[in-house]
């Protein structure tokens, strides 16, 4: 007998009668099963609302064998793609009923990222997911064995493991190919850190499309993706530009905050954008719309990326193969980008149509 006053606990059948369904139905409510009709699964999850209801978990993982909860691994989350990256998960794993439990990496040695995963299997959870772009922890997931799904996230093809990621080559190619079609004859590239495949990935994709034009392919410059060094680079290239160097008409970074710091570069030394200097950066940060002038950009669908990673969880689950294709990146034009400028433009050959060099 309860003591007197004493709050009892809510439990499913407690739901059941507040939406005049029975247990059953309740239950494949809560644990997210699909075929509960919309009117009845809108009815119980009103009546959970009003009541306040909060499944016990502990209780419902001794039933089902499933905690419904998927760990996810990660490091360098104070860059815009990571972060945005586990915001797109976490939204995804909501929607599928799923909690996403997050550990972040101080670094990205193969020990780290062991550690984590071996963690998150003491916790009994349904799944891992590794988010990490940098070479050494990609290397090192290629090699683990865990006794739950391990689904790699923008880490490219994997043919060892489910892999979801964005085309970083395609993205890249779309950015040099804009600029190529706008009639500069080459294009600088400011890259990211060595150690990124992220980076790695957009100098393939860079370089294959000039040399796929017939254009010749500048030596690179290195950033580490923070504003600082695209500054960096952009005195760099200014002093180029002002040295008649007829190279310099077009700027592609791997990503927008070195192309932020390269604008701001360019303007202090006089250099115009885009009248001088078309640039083109990589992510669609929220504030590119804002930079002076405002930046044409790659996008990355970085809730895509999230819906995806989640939907390979989910199929592993279930026993299902899942084959991983990547998210496609988008070009977004805006006005950092023109024409080459018309004293940089080749002179073509009077009555012919090839280009003196």
């Amino acid at each position: 007998m309860e003591p007197e006053g004493a709050t009892r606990a809510l439990v499913m059948s407690d739901v059941a009668a507040r939406a005049g369904v029975s247990h059953q139905t309740v239950s494949r409510v809560v644990n997210g099963h699909p075929h509960v009709a919309k009117a009845t699964r809108e009815r119980v999850q009103r009546a959970i609302e009003e009541l306040g209801y909060r499944p016990n978990t502990a209780a419902r993982a001794l039933v089902t064998g499933s905690t419904r909860t998927i760990g996810l691994v990660t490091s360098h989350i104070n860059q815009y793609g990571p972060a945005q990256t586990l915001l797109g998960l976490e939204q995804a794993a909501r929607a599928a009923g799923y909690s996403l439990g997050v550990a972040i990496l101080d670094d990205d040695s193969e020990v780290a990222m062991r550690e984590a995963v071996d963690r998150f299997v003491a916790q009994s959870v349904d799944a891992v997911v590794a988010l990490s772009t940098y070479g050494q922890a990609v290397e090192a997931l290629s090699r683990f064995d865990a006794p739950v799904p391990l689904i790699a996230v923008q880490v490219g093809r994997d043919d060892r493991r489910p892999t979801v990621w964005v085309d970083q080559e395609a993205g890249a190619a779309l950015a040099t190919r804009h600029l190529l079609d706008l009639g500069h004859r080459t294009v600088q590239h400011v890259a990211g850190p060595g150690d990124s495949m992220e980076a790695r990935g957009r100098i393939i994709g860079w370089r294959r499309e000039l040399l796929a034009a017939g254009a010749e392919v500048p030596e690179v410059l290195h950033g580490d993706w923070w504003p600082s060094s695209g500054h960096t680079a952009g005195r760099e290239l200014a002093r180029r530009v002002r040295a008649g160097d007829a190279d310099v008409t077009a700027v592609f970074l791997a990503n927008d905050q070195m192309a932020l710091g390269l604008l701001k570069a360019l303007h202090d030394e006089g250099v115009s954008v885009p009248g001088d200097v078309s640039v083109v950066g990589f992510d669609d940060v929220p504030e590119g719309e804002f930079y002076t002038p405002p930046l044409t950009t790659v996008r990355q669908d970085f809730a895509e990326l999230g819906r995806r990673g989640v939907e390979v969880v989910l199929a592993r689950l279930g026993g299902q193969d899942y084959r991983s294709e990547p998210v496609p990146p988008q070009l977004v034009v805006r006005s950092s980008t023109g024409p080459v400028p018309p004293a940089k433009r080749p002179r073509r050959a009077r009555g012919q149509g090839a280009t003196l060099c």
